[in-house]
């Protein structure tokens, strides 16, 4: 092999386009730099037009070839033409990142049909439509990646998140489906499951104590996880090095789910009174 035909480990996507759908803000927005700055064309969708046109502005300081535009998700037609239109300008969709969602939180009892219906369309129906339109295109060239936006929700059942835990639960399923029916035909499908991330669905959607003194309290690592970690691990499932992982959900939770009855970071009062733990705080 001579040096021009070496491959650019900086920059492993280069020659390749990927779709990422909730860029506008989060793991969306971290995702597209983390995948841009690796030499990956963007088609970049998200409901907030002028929050998408900023990511799309941002990337485009730094060299990045990009085509951005207002996309619902839970329009058919017009994932369809967002589909085309990204092709047309940037060339075959090889990658797929899906991770446009919602949460609005409500006890069981009182959530109403479109409390239950927007959370579901957007965070489940809408990732199926997608994955439809551009699984079909990759099915047809033979290869390609989709990585998934799941969570630790997904593990258990959360009060108050019926609809959210319902998603989640929902696009695991999905994800080993499609990923058992186009495994074998070019098409790697993954998820990634983070705990809470340090993103405005957080910090603006709950109260900064279930924040510090639930989430964080009971995590481990005993912090949020950054957008930009969740956006490393959606890259190496969509990479070559990933080639073998197929039907994945990759727990990114800072050990959340690693234990249970934890507290203070796993510091719980278990471990202090059985075992007088050194390392543990009152």
């Amino acid at each position: 092999m001579n040096a021009t035909s070496r491959p650019d480990h900086a920059r492993p996507f280069a020659g390749r386009t990927i779709l990422v759908t909730g860029a506008a803000r989060g793991i969306g927005r971290a995702t597209a730099h983390c995948l841009a700055a690796k030499g990956a064309a963007l088609a970049l969708a998200d409901l907030d037009g002028d929050g998408v046109k900023a990511t799309a502005a941002a990337l485009t300081e730094e060299d990045a070839f990009i085509f951005a535009s207002s996309l619902d998700v839970r329009d058919t037609e017009a994932v369809k033409a967002f589909v085309d239109s990204a092709e047309s300008t940037l060339g075959p969709i090889d990658g797929l990142v899906p991770s446009a969602g919602v949460a609005q939180a409500m006890p069981a009892e009182n959530m109403n049909d479109d409390v239950w219906d927007r959370v579901i369309d957007i965070n489940l129906s809408s990732v199926f439509r997608i994955c439809r339109e551009v699984g079909r295109r990759m099915l047809d060239r033979g290869h390609g990646a989709i990585v998934t936006l799941a969570s630790v929700t997904a593990k258990g059942g959360q009060p108050g998140r019926a609809n959210y835990a319902a998603s989640k639960w929902g696009i695991v399923g999905l994800t080993k489906t499609l990923a058992v029916e186009w495994g074998a035909r070019g098409v790697r499908v993954n998820a990634v499951a983070p705990n809470g991330v340090d993103t405005p669905m957080i910090r603006d959607g709950l109260p900064p104590t279930f924040v510090d003194d639930v989430m964080i309290d009971r995590t481990p690592l005993g912090r949020l996880a950054r957008p930009e970690e969740v956006a490393a691990a959606i890259a190496f499932l969509l990479s070559d090095e990933a080639a073998y992982v197929n039907g994945a959900v990759l727990e990114i939770d800072g050990g959340l789910t690693a234990g249970f009855l934890t507290h203070r970071g796993g510091a719980d009062l278990a471990l202090r009174q059985t075992f007088h733990h050194p390392g543990t705080k009152p």
